[in-house]
């Protein structure tokens, strides 16, 4: 499985996180089905864009893409995104030697030429296959020769660039080639890396659908090209992120990076369940009412996740006995609700096209009726146990869940999920939450509402227990 990665001339911004967590869905859905998944997202750090930002910053390359590679990866694991098993940068000695390898191959089968300008092209009148994907006929459009620029639309169709050759503008980034100095064209970049790491042909290739042209269409015909083999089994494309009727992207400046959200007070699984509760190809319009739709919805398992942990803590008092109930009085145990064949619905729904709105839809159904079950006693605490280890499976995949903090002293920290990094609760939080037990134990009820109140403004929720006071992130990750 094969994502195409940033571009780190800045930060990404949240339509660009739209696509990495259906990704992210895709890949734990196909894993909790028992399916090993290899992904590989690569870096983009040398482009048209990275260039020219390098250069207005008058810094080098990398040290100018640093920064922002670093920002990706503290954004992934805010958002609790899985990291791939590989991220190949671009610029790595060996990735710009098996693009050069690739443009050497489709030279030696006149796919490819060397031009005036000293820059190589791809010929696309050579491969019949090209605007396929795109649902284009080459022969209805106009060439206009030759494009060097890394994006362009099919109003602009032409030869593509597979090796750029160094000019001014490029500063110090450069590499050796049998063509001369230059650069790799962006589209070679995906197409080197893929292939290098996960072999000639792809399961499935994720992206965005402004990916499809020209960049996948360019990958299909340098990698098939190459090979002779189709390229990817499976295309699976993300529509955009929507803001006031059109897409969210820099180039319109109608954008927010993650960090804008935060700031206002979201944390990264509000931001998670924003970006992910509509299907992936149906355009999703960004609201601020959306993202107050999506902690109301989180409260609203969080709540639920509570009441089960609590039910199936108590001890189950309705033993049976020798002696049956009075007759009419019913039975608790008889009318448990428990997990059964039809709890595969969430499962069900995913396996269709990753429906997501139909398996959050069986999720709610589920919580409204054992929520109900709960509130007329009919739900044990067997009962209760079944249900969460049920929610496990769901939570496997969504990755929702409040992190649960039990009120200890500043520096105490809780492992996330297992690969990634540990929470620490704040010196701030540990000593109000404990002065909050103090009140309680002291029968200072202001107090304690106070103190409450206290952390709330900070982000964090208060619950009481049977096992004593738990701390809940609310805008956290």
């Amino acid at each position: 499985m094969y994502t195409c990665g940033p571009t780190v001339y800045s930060l990404a911004h949240t339509g660009n996180f739209r696509a990495y967590l259906f990704e992210d869905l895709l890949q734990r859905h196909l894993e909790l089905s028992d399916f090993k998944v290899r992904r590989v997202m690569n870096i983009t750090d040398v482009d048209d864009k990275t260039i020219q930002g390098s250069r207005s910053a008058s810094i080098p390359l990398a040290e100018f893409t640093s920064p922002f590679k670093q920002a990706f990866f503290e954004d992934l694991d805010n958002l609790r995104i899985k990291r791939a098993d590989f991220f190949p940068e671009a610029t790595n000695p060996n990735q710009i030697a098996a693009m050069i390898e690739m443009i050497k191959t489709l030279t030696a089968r006149d796919l490819a030429y060397q031009a005036e300008d000293k820059s190589v092209y791809f010929r696309i009148n050579k491969f019949p296959k090209y605007g396929q994907l795109a649902h284009f006929d080459l022969s209805e459009l106009r060439s206009t020769g030759r494009v060097r620029n890394d994006e362009y639309d099919k109003e602009h169709v032409g030869d593509f660039a597979l090796w750029k050759a160094w000019n001014e503008e490029d500063g110090p980034v450069r590499w050796e080639s049998p063509w001369g100095p230059g650069r790799p064209g962006w589209h070679i970049e995906c197409s080197a890396m893929a292939t290098q790491l996960l072999g000639e042909q792809l399961d499935i290739h994720c992206g965005g659908v402004d990916n499809i042209f020209p960049h996948h269409e360019a990958e299909i015909a340098q990698t098939e090209g190459c090979t002779g083999k189709k390229f990817v089994r499976y295309w699976v494309h993300c529509a955009h992120l929507m803001v006031d009727g059109q897409k969210m992207a820099k180039s319109l400046g109608n954008f927010y990076t993650l960090r804008d959200l935060l700031a206002k007070g979201y944390g990264g699984r509000e931001v998670r369940y924003a970006l992910m509760r509509v299907h992936y190809r149906a355009p999703l319009n960004f609201t601020w009412k959306g993202m107050e739709e999506s902690r109301q919805a989180l409260s609203r398992i969080d709540d639920w996740v509570e009441r089960l942990r609590a039910k199936a803590g108590e001890e189950n008092v309705r033993r049976p006995t020798s002696n049956p109930p009075p007759p009419g009085t019913g039975s608790a145990v008889a009318s448990v609700r428990r997990p059964t064949e039809t709890s595969s619905q969430f499962e069900d729904a995913l396996n269709d096209d990753l429906n997501i709105s139909g398996a959050l839809g069986f999720l709610f159904e589920t919580i409204r009726e054992t929520n109900r079950a709960l509130d007329l006693d009919e739900l044990d605490s067997g009962a209760a146990s079944s249900w969460l280890r049920w929610w496990n499976r769901v939570n496997s995949v969504l990755e929702i869940e409040a992190q649960i903090y039990p009120t200890a002293k500043a520096g105490v920290g809780l492992n996330m999920q297992g690969d990634l990094r540990s929470v620490l609760v704040p010196a701030e939080i540990a000593e109000l939450a404990e002065a909050r037990v103090q009140a309680r134990l002291a029968k200072d009820w202001r107090k304690s509402d106070e103190l409450r109140d206290q952390l709330a403004d900070r982000g964090w929720e208060v619950r009481d227990t049977k096992d004593g006071q738990k701390i809940t992130r609310r805008a956290g990750v």
